[in-house]
């Protein structure tokens, strides 16, 4: 099993990309997000992969975090959903939109994904919610450390790029925040799913909020209501 690549990007496809790595090239599916994120050709990438494996098909599919290989490898648990389906959910809402849309039990937001219909939408709603928790407060403890060094030769360690720049650092805190979040209602009692649905509500309402404004927002929408 290949579960990550690290070298020099020679090519951009529409949806795939060549990753030369001691000189063997490799084509890595991904996401339009992931693909958006990557940097200019001939500079470093580092991506988590995932094989897909068929009669006819060995297909390496390419993520920025296990977090969202993780997401990945759940959407394709569902009946219905394969490897294109998952990557096109991945990349019109994100990790951290799919997480929160499962939480909150909002299949509309998953229906945006093309080749999503209705009834696909909801199975993924239904199915994941309690497996949801888990990956949500993986949070970013598996990210990738940031990259420190130029592009090198082919002789050369080759070290990870950046990820999307400070709008991928930002998405890392959050979600680093939300994870916090979940393991303290987790701690103070609350069910994986009500915890999740609660910080889930309270990101999307205050998406800049840090951990401690999270579990507060989180506490009140959990509070009986009088």
């Amino acid at each position: 099993m290949i579960g990550r690549i690290r070298g020099r990007l020679d090519w951009r496809g529409g949806d795939h990309v060549l990753i030369d790595v001691g000189g063997v090239g490799y084509i890595v599916h991904c996401s339009e997000r992931t693909l958006a994120a990557l940097p200019a050709v001939g500079e470093a990438v580092s991506l988590y992969t995932d094989l897909v494996v068929r009669e006819d098909l060995l297909q390496l599919i390419g993520f920025p975090s296990l977090v969202e290989k993780e997401w990945y490898r759940l959407l394709t648990t569902v009946q219905g959903v394969g490897a294109k389906v998952a990557l096109a959910i991945l990349g019109a809402i994100g990790a951290e939109g799919l997480g929160r849309a499962i939480a909150l039990g909002d299949w509309a937001a998953v229906r945006v994904a093309r080749g999503v219909g209705p009834k696909t939408a909801q199975r993924i709603v239904l199915e994941l919610k309690d497996k949801a928790p888990a990956v949500m407060a993986m949070g970013t403890a598996a990210e990738p450390p940031a990259p420190s060094a130029a592009p090198t030769t082919d002789d050369e360690t080759v070290t990870p790029p950046p990820s999307g720049g400070e709008a991928a650092a930002g998405g890392q805190g959050r979600a680093s925040a939300q994870a916090d979040a979940l393991s303290a209602l987790g701690n103070l009692g609350y069910g994986p799913s009500e915890a999740a649905a609660a910080v889930a509500q309270a990101a999307g309402e205050t998406p800049e909020a840090g951990a401690e404004a999270l579990i507060r927002q989180a506490l009140k929408l959990l509070a009986p209501k009088a």
